[in-house]
């Protein structure tokens, strides 16, 4: 795609943005978003295909944006992977209360296999939030394991927010969860003498993980053995966590 289509596009996108934010997904409509574009209908079909089409580019939209201000808002934080857990955590909530029409798009209509780019991306980010927790010997679950509980309250949360009126809503709510959750996969600090044994298992499991999807690989990370070893130090060092 050259530049000025790609420029094309971003702009109705814009556009249907706009219509998105304030009436929903049912204000965007081919018609109402090609006339508030300034294009024809079979412009827009020759960009976007049809209306499920559109709305997907604008889900990937919407987490593109989340993504903008959550690394810009991380970046802000000191180098302390719980406390960033807990600040995205209110990042991710805060977006959806300021973005609900977005957020339901992007959340509220998944399909098993089907997500944007974007939305892997803003995956990749938790998971690797929770590696630094693991490496950190904080965490008390695999990182698969943390990522899914996570993904699953924070949704859950932020739905339950969105579905309230403003009047009645209560951030307290999310705080609470927020504070259960986080602290049921996480431990307090480690002693200075290093003796627990399951966060440190998890802490290895995470370097592992860690250095076996980088790309490219870190110098000095290679994991001398063969994928059958590797297998089994991992099986292993997950007993060893519990």
């Amino acid at each position: 795609m050259n530049e000025e289509r790609r420029a094309a596009r971003h702009r109705v996108l814009q556009v249907a943005a706009k219509l998105l934010e304030e009436g929903g997904s049912e204000a965007v409509s081919t018609r109402a978003v090609a006339a508030a574009a300034g294009i024809t209908a079979p412009v827009l079909y020759r960009m976007f295909d049809d209306k499920d089409g559109l709305l997907a580019e604008l889900a990937a939209y919407g987490f593109e944006m989340y993504l903008a201000e959550k690394r810009e808002a991380l970046a802000l934080t000191p180098d302390n992977p719980v406390a960033d857990l807990y600040r995205g955590w209110d990042l991710h909530v805060d977006f959806g209360v300021q973005h609900p029409a977005f957020y339901m798009l992007m959340y509220g209509t998944v399909q098993p296999g089907r997500r944007p780019p974007a939305a892997d991306e803003a995956h990749a980010l938790l998971v690797r939030l929770l590696g630094r927790v693991a490496d950190a010997g904080r965490l008390r679950v695999p990182v698969e394991q943390a990522t899914r509980v996570i993904h699953a309250a924070t949704t859950g949360a932020t739905l339950t927010m969105i579905g309230e009126e403003s009047a009645k809503r209560d951030p307290a709510i999310s705080a609470r969860l927020r504070d259960t959750v986080i602290a049921s996969i996480t431990t307090d600090p480690p002693a200075s003498s290093g003796s627990d044994l399951a966060s440190r298992a998890l802490a290895l499991d995470a370097a592992l993980e860690n250095a076996l999807t980088a790309e490219p690989p870190a110098a000095g990370a290679e994991v001398p053995l063969r994928d059958t070893e590797t297998a089994l130090l991992r099986e292993w060092l997950q007993q060893l966590a519990g």
